[in-house]
């Protein structure tokens, strides 16, 4: 935290003084914390995750659908001995699922250390993230759910500010991969262990899409599951007109169709309907 380097960003600022780049201090600040039925059925199952939303990020996108919780400072600063009973408190969901935690990488891999949960532990980022962060969670996370959001530099430039995501997440998913190997599922259909790769298609991108789902299935086939998601949605005003819109069927469609063109089969899709402000959690500072 002296001189914080968690995550690509490398912005070197003493977090226990003053505020990274990540938005956020050496305190560990989250914005809810409970079941969430809303994952893919092989996270959420029946019971839903148990997810932990951690307020702050180091990649700050500018459609991001979480967005109060790096641009309202939205949430409440808790110790790691009260994240380790967080943890615990969420047992009774098929996993434990930490939300955008890049920048709390120490205290989390503390935290999962102390509460030694019983169920799967999953960790939902950007994807932007550093090899030598990601080794401060081997053999504590079972479950890498990486998002893979940009192929092209410009893109992620122009959205997220970083103009190397693919570099960097390319490498960190497959140190994901190197850790947890391929996945493994329990008789409910509920991974257990492995690695499941998240891509948003955006409304006028359909091509960079397409090149992302090339990409992931020639580098690994069949060792990594892949959840194509349409569920893009407008949750603020943008400077750019192509994301003031919801993505259309015909956008969709086209990428299916592509991936299933190159044969890609273990993929979660999603149906008409699910672009919807609804399916995105309320954050709040009052968590039990």
């Amino acid at each position: 935290m002296e001189k914080c380097n968690l995550c690509p960003r490398e912005c070197n600022i003493n977090r226990n003084e003053n505020i990274g780049l990540c938005g956020v201090g050496n305190t560990v600040r989250i914005g809810r914390a409970a079941p969430h039925m809303f994952e893919e059925p092989c996270i959420s199952g029946t019971k839903g995750s148990g997810t932990i939303f951690f307020s702050g990020c180091s990649l700050r996108c500018v459609f991001c659908q979480n967005y109060p919780l790096w641009t309202e400072n939205v949430g409440r600063d808790i110790t790691v001995t009260e994240l380790t009973k967080i943890i615990s408190s969420l047992e009774n969901c098929h996993n434990v699922s930490f939300v955008t935690g890049t920048h709390y990488t120490p205290q989390i891999a503390e935290a999962i250390d102390l509460a030694k949960p019983k169920v799967p532990t999953v960790w939902n980022s950007s994807g932007y993230e550093k090899v030598e962060t990601l080794s401060l969670l081997k053999n504590k996370i079972n479950v890498y759910l990486p998002d893979l959001k940009y192929y092209d530099s410009d893109l992620s430039a122009k959205f997220s500010g970083v103009a190397d995501y693919f570099d960097v997440a390319s490498k960190a998913i497959s140190e994901m991969v190197l850790q947890r190997g391929k996945p493994v599922f329990d008789a409910e259909g509920i991974m257990q262990s492995g690695v499941l790769v998240r891509h948003l298609v955006l409304p006028s991108h359909t091509d960079d899409s397409k090149k992302i789902l090339s990409y992931l299935h020639s580098e690994y086939g069949n060792d990594v599951y892949i959840s194509i998601m349409r569920q893009y949605t407008p949750m603020r005003e943008s400077l750019y007109p192509e994301l003031m819109r919801k993505l259309t069927s015909y956008e969709y469609d086209k990428v299916i169709d592509f991936a299933d063109s190159i044969g890609i089969t273990q993929a979660y899709i999603q149906e008409k309907g699910c672009e919807n402000s609804l399916f995105t959690p309320e954050f709040t500072s009052d968590i039990n």
